[in-house]
């Protein structure tokens, strides 16, 4: 097996999340189609960049069966309540401190990629695919196919690291090693990734 040299980061519920004990239970249902084993197709048309954020906010209150002004609310401040994940922060200043080159493939709508790169633990990112850009969503093999030849990336020498079973299967059928990241135990999941990198890389 080669050498990993390359890790990609998917981003919400891997590099970022929102702290379920700093908002209200009401505020969380309000997004809980997020947990399903796939998106609504208005939320994924709004990651593909194929739907304004004027609309979705118009699908999200039919979705909650609310007025448009509640949920422009909570949209806005769902993008400004995302936190970087501290165990994930740490994991990523390691990798990049090991000369590994880092990357994110994410599916991701503008507005709200326009807040995560402002963030300190972005500037550890060598290269980026979102989705909101490229008009395709994980996990069609278009967008890893993309990311491979905008940066040159092997297959055989790329790791993959995201909380969504498709999206890290379609990896795996690109050649990629993959590790399926649970939001829930994050402390795990990075310590899965530092010992998948030992054991390959020793």
């Amino acid at each position: 097996m080669q050498r990993i040299k390359n890790i990609v980061f998917d981003l919400g519920g891997v590099v970022f999340s929102r702290d379920p004990h700093k908002m209200e239970r009401a505020f969380m249902e309000f997004f809980s189609y997020i947990h399903l084993p796939k998106m609504p197709t208005f939320w994924e048309e709004y990651d593909r960049g194929a739907v304004s954020y004027d609309e979705v906010v118009v699908a999200l209150a039919e979705w909650n069966r609310c007025d448009v002004e509640l949920a422009h609310r909570n949209l806005q401040r769902a993008i400004a309540t995302q936190e970087q994940m501290p165990a994930t922060k740490r994991l990523i200043e390691e990798l990049k401190a090991a000369n590994y080159k880092l990357y994110v493939l994410s599916n991701m709508s503008l507005e709200f990629i326009e807040f995560l790169r402002t963030t300190d633990v972005y500037r550890n990112f060598d290269g980026e695919v979102v989705s909101c850009f490229e008009k395709v969503v994980k996990p069609d093999a278009a967008i890893y196919r993309l990311l491979e030849e905008r940066y040159s990336l092997n297959p055989a020498e790329t790791l993959f690291v995201d909380d969504r079973e498709a999206n890290v299967v379609a990896a795996r059928e690109r050649g990629w090693s993959a590790i399926h990241f649970s939001t829930c135990e994050a402390e795990r999941s990075c310590d899965e990734v530092r010992e998948l990198l030992h054991t390959i890389n020793a």
